[in-house]
């Protein structure tokens, strides 16, 4: 437990060593149990959280030793809605797909954020912490609300640090990386064999701080790799494999190769997805994070993570048979 003070209703908290690297933002959370993500924010944008005395930014990442002041934050009062329902609670506990002593794993239904924040107060992340309620839960990576499949979640430091080196692609681990495979349905007829799309990604804010990605020359490198499975309907179902993970990179890569994701409100064509919907009975996106492959350990120690397809998504195939 890290050593604390109170000071004028606020309290300073030492940051442990092993704590060292993690975000202030998810620091907080683990302080500030049943708190929203999006209360977090507010009160760190506000200047209420300082860090060794000055103002942070969320994303800071913290050091051993350093001191973290923590304003009083109002918690729920009995009566109003504070934690995650019983439906959320049930839905999460029943898409544990994986367990040991360092990682937890989830396939994550479609509709679900990987965290609070931004008018949701419960993602994936806090529903899984008020379920284990003693554990120290971090997640590894973000999957978009709308794209469902595996999201893994550290149990330890040590393996977060290591799961996160290799999701940047960090090169002091020697060349190792992770294999991350998708399962989708795009629109059209894809060409046979391998598509690989090789095309810098840019995000830029919409107004009202919307999220957009487009394929920019000052984007950043990303490369995906469609595969076709199998054409349903005069529409292509695929595996995609992508080596780097930038934000809404299977989307926007496959709208720009003409074969946009069916379902896709943001990037998607919107004559497809009415037809989709009215035909097969298709109401999310069609992209599902299938697979995960990695190596802790420094390589010694091999983890191959499956979550099968939902079975709404598995229905909208057998429709368009």
């Amino acid at each position: 437990m890290a050593p604390e003070t109170a000071r004028g209703g606020a309290r300073t908290v030492r940051v442990p060593d092993d704590r060292s690297g993690q975000r202030l933002d998810n620091f907080l959370a683990g302080q500030l149990k049943g708190v929203p993500k999006s209360l977090i924010y507010k009160i760190v944008r506000s200047g209420q959280v300082r860090v060794n005395g000055g103002r942070a930014k969320a994303e800071r990442k913290l050091a051993g030793g350093d001191e973290v002041r923590i304003p009083p934050v109002r918690v729920a009062e009995p009566g109003e809605t504070s934690g995650p329902s019983k439906g959320l609670l049930g839905a999460i506990e029943g898409a544990i797909v994986f367990e040991d002593a360092r990682l937890l794993a989830i396939s994550k239904p479609a509709g679900i954020a990987s965290h609070g924040g931004s008018g949701i107060s419960h993602g994936a992340i806090e529903i899984l912490r008020a379920l284990r309620p003693g554990q120290s839960l971090e997640l590894v990576h973000r999957l978009d609300r709308d794209t469902s499949g595996l999201l893994v979640v550290a149990k330890k430091r040590s393996a977060l640090a290591e799961l996160q080196a290799l999701m940047r692609e960090d090169l002091s681990v020697k060349g190792r990386s992770i294999g991350k495979r998708y399962l989708t349905l795009l629109a059209g007829r894809m060409p046979d064999g391998v598509m690989s799309v090789d095309a810098p990604l840019h995000v830029g804010l919409r107004q009202g701080g919307e999220r957009h990605v487009q394929v920019h020359p000052d984007g950043k490198p990303s490369l995906s790799h469609f595969s076709v499975i199998e054409r349903r309907g005069g529409h292509s179902y695929c595996e995609v494999r992508i080596e780097t993970g930038r934000t809404h990179q299977i989307r926007v890569h496959a709208r720009h190769i003409g074969h946009p994701v069916a379902g896709d409100q943001k990037y998607g064509d919107e004559s497809v997805n009415r037809r989709l919907r009215e035909q097969a009975g298709l109401r999310r996106m069609f992209l599902h994070a299938s697979t995960l492959e990695f190596a802790l350990d420094d390589g010694r120690t091999p983890y191959l993570l499956n979550a099968p397809l939902p079975t709404e998504l598995a229905a909208v195939l057998d429709r368009l048979a």
